[in-house]
């Protein structure tokens, strides 16, 4: 069972009140109280361009529909060619998202101590994807709190893993009775997976109900 963090001594504005900005607040800390507090309000931490932390909400969420997930034929090929695993190396994982070598990196060392803490203490989860010698090649890690997962990052070193760890999440949330998949912004990618955009106020309305439903059992 998760353990639930000491509260944040910081107040963060509405969500729905942030207007045309994507950027709800800036500043706070990262302590796991700070963090859990920002998501159950629809806000998520990443860095400003000039380093200070900033809480994001879009004003277009991307969501992906856990009866929405497109498998191609090829993407299913590879399901059956590479393995999953579920928290069994988180540390790797956000290793693998964070790599300096990848464009746009905006995992910092402060974010990384901060899911880390969050993964200890039973709240960030990772999905491992693994190829047949027993080589991490892909995987992702995100935030569970009742029937809602939050999806922070994903990376892949050989073709599909990424996309192979996102089919065994949405197995593990449909499994589990989970009811909402964030992945923050639709990309290309996320699109042609399934990932759809909705309204910042419809995001906040589903998120309100996903918070009502109980975690998934693998992380009660």
């Amino acid at each position: 069972m998760p353990v639930e963090p000491p509260p944040s001594r910081w107040m963060f504005p509405p969500a729905s009140e942030a207007g045309d900005d994507d950027v709800v607040a800036v500043g706070a800390d990262l302590e796991p109280g700070t963090i859990l507090t920002a998501y159950r309000l629809g806000m998520f931490p990443m860095h400003l361009p000039d380093g200070q932390l900033a809480w994001w909400s879009p004003v277009h969420r991307g969501i992906l529909p856990l009866d929405g997930l497109r498998i191609s034929r090829s993407l299913r090929k590879s399901v059956r060619r590479l393995i999953t695993t579920v928290d069994c190396d988180f540390q790797a994982v956000i290793d693998g998202c964070a790599d300096p070598s990848r464009a746009d990196g905006w995992i910092t060392p402060d974010i990384r101590s901060a899911y880390i803490e969050l993964h200890r203490m039973g709240w960030a989860h990772s999905v491992e994807t693994w190829d047949r010698e027993g080589r991490l090649v892909g995987g992702l890690y995100g935030v569970a709190i009742g029937g809602a997962f939050f999806g922070e990052s994903m990376f892949h070193r050989v073709s599909d893993a990424s996309k192979v760890a996102l089919v065994r999440l949405v197995e593990e949330l449909r499994l589990g009775g989970a009811v909402l998949l964030d992945v923050q912004w639709v990309t290309r990618h996320l699109a042609s997976l399934g990932a759809v955009e909705v309204g910042r106020d419809e995001y906040l309305r589903r998120l309100s109900d996903a918070l009502m439903v109980p975690l998934p059992p693998r992380w009660r």
